[in-house]
């Protein structure tokens, strides 16, 4: 049984820890706002992007003449999965929830018999992923210096992958990454860039009336790797409001499982602290007695 000195000296610790946690809590609540309101400004442009280029691509269907970044390779053998996580800890399931949905589909295309590379953006990521798929993680790309995301960071990833592209060392490129929607549900998701995947554009007179200056294949020849870096960005901006948000969800946890491990510990301190006094007093009244 720890002595009075070993519980006292422990309550103090899981105090001192108590303290940490909270301000922790309180300063990714205080970043998460403008995180979010980031994350949340930067998702009509990349889905009007994507709405563009899908009503533009729709004229390339099955065309010869396509571009490289929308038919793709014709190949589906060689993945490349850029997987982007956090460069920090401490928010609970994140970064882990990320990187198991990219675990699990990589595993799934080894299965299959494809060829599998792995693009990690982000620390924790990386030291996830390495344990299991060290051989396959061809580069990392951090941010840890960086104080503020912007669209040059995106756009060092973008113009990576782009560069591997061009060099054929993949034939298909998946991005992994956290949507945010709210403080408690941080959603993790892959986004097929290469060849570049949209949803069915819409069909009404709006669309329909759209004239391209210059011709389609010209817009699509600088929107297409433009768009990669502005999917890049979205991700980052979406994993960031998420890790504040999964960070401030974990540190009240913290918290609160730090206060409840300070009332059980003083209850065994005062009951350790009474037991003593009483064996005492026992002591004292017998001594007595017997003289």
């Amino acid at each position: 049984m720890a002595s009075l000195k070993d519980l006292k000296n422990r309550i103090a610790s899981v105090k001192s820890t108590q303290k940490i946690t909270k301000a922790m809590q309180m300063v990714a609540a205080a970043k998460l706002r403008r995180a979010q309101e980031a994350a949340e400004a930067a998702r009509p442009y990349a889905e009007r992007m994507g709405n563009v280029l899908a009503a533009l691509g729709a004229a390339y269907a099955g065309r010869q003449d396509a571009p490289a970044l929308l038919a793709g390779t014709g190949r589906d053998q060689v993945h490349l999965l850029v997987v982007a996580t956090g460069e920090r800890g401490l928010a609970g399931g994140f970064n882990s929830s990320i990187a198991r949905l990219a675990r699990e589909t990589a595993q799934k295309l080894i299965g299959e018999g494809k060829t599998v590379k792995i693009l990690t953006v982000g620390r924790k990521g990386n030291d996830i992923l390495k344990r299991v798929f060290a051989d396959r993680i061809v580069d990392t790309i951090s941010f840890r210096e960086v104080r503020q995301l912007g669209y040059v960071n995106a756009s060092q990833v973008g113009e990576k992958i782009l560069a591997m592209y061009a060099a054929g060392e993949f034939d298909v490129a998946t991005l992994f990454y956290s949507r945010f929607r709210s403080v408690i549900a941080q959603i993790p998701t892959a986004q097929q860039l290469i060849p570049a995947k949209f949803e069915a554009p819409a069909t009404d007179a709006e669309t329909l009336n759209y004239e391209y200056e210059p011709d389609e294949e010209a817009i699509l020849e600088d929107l297409l790797p433009r768009n990669i870096s502005v999917q890049i960005f979205r991700a980052l901006l979406e994993n960031n409001a998420s890790f504040f948000g999964a960070q401030m969800s974990a540190m009240d946890n913290a918290t609160r499982n730090a206060g409840d491990m300070i009332k059980r510990l003083t209850l065994v301190y005062n009951r350790q602290r009474q037991a003593q006094i009483t064996k005492e007093l026992i002591e004292i009244i017998s001594g007595a007695e017997a003289l």
